[in-house]
């Protein structure tokens, strides 16, 4: 399939928007997929971003408590998506939200007291992530459900993923999501290893 020539003109504009943006000094990156930047010899390179992407979903009310866990995947080498820290001014944010669930190598849903009673997009992208994880082979770990403080995870969520609690002890419950994102690493590349043998 080619492009057509708005698409054409549209990539040209882009990649010349990424050139200035390297001559400047900045470095550009494409969320997901890796940063241009200039090496010590003055030329352009691209480093692909390897660290698995965790898309974390919260109610507003629960942000300081995302935020803290964003924090603590990211210094266990993992790339967490959080929307006030990606989104962009004038970005589509639905669709924004909803592509960077499907390029999420994992979706971790924060459920407290304010996200179980509340109804908004929080939900809607609970039943997006779902989706998503009912394309996947059923031994690929997608969704991982944390519990913020004591409250109900919904029940169709509870009868079939297990959750994680990150109270009482919030150390031992960030270990338990980092041991399934390396967990859920691994399975999905011996998946993809086996589909290319």
């Amino acid at each position: 399939m080619g492009m057509s020539g708005a698409d054409c003109r549209t990539c040209a504009h882009v990649a010349q928007i990424v050139r200035q943006c390297l001559e400047a000094g900045s470095t550009v990156e494409i969320d997901g997929l890796g940063t241009f930047r200039r090496n010590r010899e003055g030329e352009y390179e691209f480093v692909a971003e390897d660290r698995p992407r965790v898309f974390l979903a919260y109610v507003e009310e629960d942000l300081a408590q995302a935020r803290r866990l964003s924090a603590a995947l990211e210094r266990r080498g993992l790339e967490p998506w959080l929307d006030k820290e990606k989104l962009l001014p004038g970005q589509n944010w639905p669709r924004a939200i909803e592509r960077a669930i499907e390029l999420a190598d994992l979706f971790v849903a924060c459920f407290s007291r304010h996200a179980v009673g509340k109804r908004g997009y929080f939900h809607s992208e609970l039943r997006y992530a779902l989706d998503c994880a009912a394309r996947l082979p059923l031994d690929e770990i997608f969704f991982i459900p944390v519990r913020l403080d004591p409250c109900d995870v919904p029940g169709s969520i509870r009868k079939s993923i297990q959750y994680v609690d990150l109270f009482p002890d919030w150390e031992k419950g960030v270990s338990q999501v980092a041991a399934a994102v390396r967990r859920a690493m691994r399975t999905a590349s011996r998946l993809k290893s086996g589909l290319a043998s």
